[in-house]
């Protein structure tokens, strides 16, 4: 094992938990004596319970404005992507850095003593993990150690056969993982995982039992009960729709009803829809992906009972364990894009581009179209017909295949080319921070994320994510995430294949 894959990891060995001290920082950085978080997702929620437990920050003022009804006063947004019945939850990765930091997190996930643990209360069910590819299987017991990824030219196999060598060192390092991970060298071994009866998917994998899902919807709320518990946050229920500058300073947000918010450091974290407020041309894309619910019978639960979740690679089907007798199937897939040109003007790249910007301002982005908009919308029938598939492949319960959705979705991604996040200052403008890019993958790291963005903000991003999360330079404005994990086909836009029906 190299080195530098070694070091990664090792931090996994120690119980973490999240921090109330400040890094060590760069000299240059100043805390500012008000913040403004521009989303309530998993990003602008941790960095908000992060930031007002830290002595640095003390004498900041911290305030947290979202989409919420203010009726309900509840956040995040109910079409957010962090808000749903479920979500994986693994150290199962084909880069060791996510690896290492997807460990991490588990330690807080699997905390479940109290009540108010974020585990407790069904928020967190450690089932196992089956992950699967289609292709040529590799030689018996041979897991790649890769010192270096290359995540722009992996297949669906390369990132099981990767993620496979991390978890395996991973559970090296701790006991309480030993014997976990198991190795699926054929169709048989797979479908014997599955453990459901006859279901199945690719021709190799393996199974880490060490790995789960959470309740998205319950989880975020406890979240944001913890925010709220500190004292230190204000929230605003409202729409922004542009960031207000003077010169090439940011210095705050303009809500839909004429209110302006104002702050010494604007954190811009608004997920999928953040084109609609900065030009992130190059560097993200709003993508949908699709998900349907089905009601099944006690019967029906009791069979599935014992399944871990299914997630096949190469086609980016997956299956997560039924849960109150609600069984969910979703494709993490290139997505659909949703071509629209903004409201408001975006925010440019850069102030000596806000004449040519304005030229061009009718121009589309892509931007999320959910039920919250439009209660009539369902997913395509393309999305849905890969979703049987899945179901007809991985769950041996005929009278499933064919029954209608009880409900689908729409849940919006914002994917980067590499499937890294953006985590950094804005290169251009001054006073403006934006941590985007989930790339469908940000909420499993929920216990950890506020910390490790605290981190950035202060200027000490941990070092095994300097270049991954920083703002990149922009080869193409095109942006189509290959990691290795999506299935689908790239490029599908939204209006086009909800008229093929």
């Amino acid at each position: 094992m190299d080195s530098s894959f070694s070091s990664s990891l090792a931090a996994t060995n120690a119980t973490t938990t999240n921090t109330t001290s400040s890094p060590p920082t760069s000299s240059t950085f100043s805390p500012p004596s008000s913040l403004l978080i521009i989303g309530s997702g998993v990003f602008g929620l941790g960095t908000a319970w992060a930031l007002s437990r830290r002595p640095a920050f003390s004498n900041c003022s911290i305030t947290v404005v979202d989409r919420s009804d203010p009726n309900t006063n509840v956040f995040p947004a109910s079409d957010a992507a962090s808000v749903d019945t479920s979500r994986i939850v693994r150290a199962d990765y084909a880069d060791p850095a996510y690896a290492a930091l997807g460990a991490e997190a588990q330690v807080l996930w699997r905390q479940q003593t109290s009540p108010t643990d974020l585990g407790a209360c069904g928020r967190y069910h450690e089932s196992g993990l089956l992950l699967v590819a289609d292709g040529v299987p590799p030689p018996p017991n041979t897991p790649p150690r890769p010192a270096i990824i290359d995540k722009t030219k992996l297949t669906g196999m390369d990132y099981a056969r990767y993620s496979w060598a991390n978890v395996l060192q991973l559970a090296a390092q701790n006991p309480a993982l030993a014997g976990q991970v198991r190795e699926t060298p054929d169709v048989a071994a797979i479908r014997a995982e599955a453990r459901t009866g006859g279901g199945s998917s690719g021709a190799w994998g393996y199974i880490n039992d060490g790995s789960g899902w959470a309740d998205a919807g319950a989880s975020m709320a406890w979240l944001y009960q913890q925010v709220k518990q500190t004292g230190r946050v204000t929230f605003v229920a409202g729409t922004v729709t542009s960031l207000e500058h003077k010169g090439s300073a940011v210095t705050g947000a303009k809500l839909s009803d004429g209110r302006v918010l104002s702050a010494d450091l604007v954190m811009l974290a608004a997920g999928a829809w953040t084109a609609s407020l900065l030009d992130i041309s190059g560097q993200a894309v709003a993508t949908g992906q699709v998900l349907g619910y089905l009601d099944i019978t006690e019967a029906e639960q009791a069979q599935l009972s014992n399944m871990p979740t299914i997630l096949n690679l190469s086609s980016g089907l997956f299956i997560i364990p039924p849960r109150n007798r609600v069984l969910k199937i979703a494709r993490h897939a290139y997505g659909y894009l949703n071509p629209t040109v903004p409201q408001t003007e975006p925010l440019p790249q850069s102030p000596s581009a806000a004449a040519t910007f304005k030229c061009d301002s009718q121009q589309s982005v892509s931007l999320p179209l959910t039920s919250a908009s439009d209660p009539t919308l369902s997913i395509p029938a393309e999305g849905a017909e890969d979703l049987r598939a899945a179901l007809r492949e991985m769950v041996p319960l005929p009278a499933l295949w064919d029954r209608p959705f009880t409900k689908t979705r729409l849940c919006w991604y914002s994917d980067t080319p590499t499937g890294d996040f953006v985590v950094d200052y804005h290169p251009q403008w001054q006073n403006l921070f934006v941590a985007f890019g989930d790339s469908g993958h940000a909420f499993k790291f929920m216990p950890v994320i506020g910390d490790k963005t605290a981190d950035c903000i202060m200027k000490s991003c941990p070092p095994e994510f300097k270049g991954k999360w920083h703002w990149k330079p922009a080869n193409s404005s095109t942006v189509v995430t290959e990691d290795g994990t999506r299935g689908g086909k790239p490029g599908l836009i939204l209006a086009e294949a909800l008229a093929q029906r």
